[in-house]
């Protein structure tokens, strides 16, 4: 589990290809990685991957097929750069939200713009995942925990201030860029709540009730 608060870019110092999928190396900048272990968990561009070898400011990760097919990683280069956060313990801060790192599609930036002195992306979601993004909720964009300011049918705007643009990678985006996108965990579980077949005992949650309790 992640928050979204990105700690360091790292740049793709190597892939090597196995039998149809990757294994990589990734030079880590600044991120400590002094109590990082073999088998942590390290978002990588928001993909939840595990370090299989630990360097001084470098780590090993394997990139299956199943990653490379759902996630930007297939369009990974040799110096590629990443942005980086560890995995979340139960007495850190929780200054974004809760990622999993389990990407759930990738969208499209369509604009970019500059206002005062932020800069505002517009990116276009996969239709599949429109319903779970929310005007002032959250997602998390190239593992970025990010502010959803509006939404347009599958496009949405997102609001990107100076320090955000300077501690991660969101600034070398352009127009037709890739993005992985995470959506809500909380999103995914109601709608899973509302949809998922009843028992015999009947379930109480229903959008009226998620309405009243001020959730929807």
């Amino acid at each position: 589990m992640f928050t979204g608060i990105i700690e360091s870019q790292g740049v793709l110092e190597e892939i090597a290809s196995q039998n149809g999928d990757w294994k990589v190396t990734i030079q880590t900048g600044k991120l400590d990685m002094s109590d990082v272990k073999v088998g942590d968990s390290i978002a990588t561009n928001g993909i939840c991957l595990t370090a299989i070898e630990i360097m001084k400011n470098r780590y090993v990760a394997d990139v299956s097929g199943e990653t490379m097919r759902v996630t930007t990683a297939a369009d990974w280069q040799v110096g590629t750069r990443v942005n980086l956060e560890k995995a979340l313990r139960l007495q850190d801060r929780l200054g974004g939200h809760l990622v999993s790192g389990h990407v759930d599609g990738v969208g499209t930036i369509r604009q970019i713009s500059q206002e005062a002195r932020s800069w505002r992306y517009e990116v276009e979601a996969p239709l599949e995942l429109c319903k779970y993004i929310a005007a002032k909720g959250s997602i998390c964009i190239n593992g970025i925990s990010l502010t959803v300011n509006q939404v347009d049918g599958a496009v949405f705007g997102i609001n990107i201030v100076p320090h955000t643009r300077q501690e991660t990678t969101i600034k070398e985006l352009k127009v037709g860029s890739k993005v992985n996108l995470e959506v809500d965990l909380l999103a995914r579980y109601l709608e899973r709540m509302m949809s998922a077949p009843q028992t015999k005992e009947e379930s109480n949650i229903t959008p009226e009730f998620l309405a009243q309790k001020g959730f929807i």
